[in-house]
């Protein structure tokens, strides 16, 4: 299937609701007991800890973003960020969209001088673009086989990594 012609770009504030609807509306067929990832992208913006947050535009329409936050690393290792989450209208996924904003993002990271990137998400997915699941690297509680990471220059950190609080959000910040 050919990729739809979409532009990455920012955010601004005129996206913030469609980024919320877009970020249901994506981790609603997932089923997970509680959807909080519009509310983690909300806890991120207000803490002013989303170091890149983009969407992906197609026909003037907001149909996919990405954001992407610091992260702690135990041994102390600066420069990493977590990926996530990322989503993409449903009738819009398995066109390579996904693929186009992680890609931009992680792009835009190396421009700015980051080390690498984590995430938790699907095994078969994040394989696909260049994660691995390193060793010595974890995130307390999360199985190895959902826990990615990619680093920019080859070295990976040693321990457990740790995202921003935002990501702890259960409803909309005040």
């Amino acid at each position: 299937m050919p990729t739809p012609n979409i532009t990455p770009r920012d955010e601004t504030p005129a996206d913030y609701a469609a980024i919320s609807e877009l970020t249901l509306e994506a981790f609603r067929p997932l089923n997970f007991p509680e959807l909080t990832e519009h509310f983690v992208i909300e806890a991120l913006r207000a803490a002013g800890a989303l170091t890149i947050s983009m969407v992906a535009e197609m026909e003037g329409r907001v149909i996919g973003h990405i954001a992407f936050s610091p992260i702690t690393v135990s041994d102390g290792t600066l420069g990493w960020y977590g990926l996530g989450p990322v989503s993409v209208l449903p009738e819009y996924q398995r066109q390579g969209i996904g693929k186009i904003l992680i890609a931009e993002g992680l792009a835009r990271l190396q421009a700015m001088g980051a080390r690498g990137c984590c995430l938790v998400g699907h095994p078969e997915y994040y394989g696909k673009v260049g994660f691995i699941h390193p060793e010595g690297l974890s995130h307390e509680g999360v199985p190895p086989e959902v826990f990615f990471a990619m680093s920019f220059d080859g070295v990976y950190p040693q321990g457990q990594i740790i995202f921003h609080e935002g990501f702890l959000a259960q409803s909309s910040p005040s």
